[in-house]
């Protein structure tokens, strides 16, 4: 399977190809929380030309649908939709909180990860993983407060651009962390790799935005209808 991955829903914008016989044949990942709209085409098309595959030749475009930035998030979607209809190529959709816990479920799934992403004013994105991937607490925006509680149940992995956060919110008597990988964006790579295994919706994939927009309509300042 040929699969093309785009990621640009956090502090990043990244994609790669993946064949599944030779592995990944081509990535790039540039750091950036804004400007994701203008970098993306270009690098796709680095990507693309660097695998020596064309889009006619992929069987899935896989994107990160959230939870992150709302605007990084569309962008993403948006471009792989796009490629989806012009090429007919199936799209498909990929946490960021699953992308940011795969490397250590793959590694040891005996341990719980948190996946923790900073969603700023002391809130996070959150999603706890138990023994062999099963999700023990469900994707939501919660306080810190609450992420640093599940962090205390066991000693567990600590993914995501909070990571930090929450260990050193740990008090000095709870689980000490078996691993915190604070990155600012999950790697590129496990987008592809989970990508290729995902079943194919009937629909093409939404975003996962958890929380509504900071941006709200400004209704006192609406003129009267005449």
């Amino acid at each position: 399977m040929r699969v093309l991955a785009i990621d640009t829903a956090l502090a990043a914008c990244a994609a790669a190809v993946l064949d599944t016989d030779r592995g990944i044949v081509a990535s790039e990942s540039l750091p950036m929380v804004r400007g994701h709209a203008e970098a993306l085409i270009p690098l796709i098309a680095r990507v693309m030309k660097q695998s020596d595959i064309t889009f006619r030749d992929l069987d899935r475009i896989a994107v990160t649908t959230g939870p992150g930035s709302f605007t990084g998030v569309r962008v993403g979607l948006a471009a792989a939709r796009g490629f989806g209809i012009a090429t007919g190529v199936p799209v498909v959709g990929v946490s960021t909180l699953s992308v940011y816990a795969a490397p250590f479920l793959a590694g040891n799934g005996k341990f719980p990860v948190v996946a923790a992403i900073d969603a700023r004013h002391d809130h996070v994105f959150l999603q706890v993983f138990g023994p062999g991937g099963q999700t023990l607490v469900t994707p939501r925006l919660v306080h810190l407060g609450e992420a640093i509680r599940a962090a205390s149940d066991a000693p567990a992995c600590l993914v995501g651009s909070s990571a930090r956060a929450v260990a050193d919110g740990l008090a000095k008597d709870a689980a000490r962390p078996r691993a915190v990988d604070p990155r600012d964006a999950p790697d590129i790579v496990w987008v592809a790799q989970i990508g290729a295994v995902t079943p194919q919706a009937q629909s093409a994939p939404h975003p996962q935005y958890l929380r509504a927009p900071d941006a709200q309509p400004q209704n006192a300042a609406q003129l009267p209808r005449r």
